[in-house]
């Protein structure tokens, strides 16, 4: 990660990713945790020396809520790829959760989490 971090957790939203017919039909929530690695030296007290969380949370729930996908794999990859193209983002890590899943056995949670960087690279 970056040098300081901005902590998203819990982003929610209703979506229709999945590889079952009744999950892109019925839908279902999802929720994301985001991790945006960047610099806040120089910054200052101002937004604009960092970056608008309340913006990328927006970027975050559209995604979820957005095209569908069969896996939330690929929903993480999309998410980082919007955070990223943020310049002040330098690293980015994401998890999406799906409290919902279709497993067959009691669970708390199934999510999937990836790192990524600036420069294209696992981080």
């Amino acid at each position: 990660m970056g040098t300081d971090q901005i902590l998203l957790r819990g982003i929610r939203a209703r979506g229709v990713h999945g590889v079952y017919d009744f999950e892109r039909r019925d839908g279902q929530e999802f929720v994301a945790d985001v991790t945006i690695g960047l610099d806040f030296s120089g910054a200052g007290d101002e937004l604009s020396g960092t970056l608008d969380y309340s913006v990328v949370a927006e970027e975050v729930s559209a995604v979820l809520s957005g095209e569908p996908s069969a896996l939330i794999e690929t929903v993480a990859e999309r998410i980082a790829a919007a955070v990223l193209a943020h310049p002040q983002a330098r690293t980015v890590e994401v998890t999406v959760h799906k409290p919902q899943a279709p497993i067959p056995v009691p669970f708390d949670d199934a999510a999937v989490r990836i790192r990524r960087s600036s420069t294209g690279e696992a981080a």
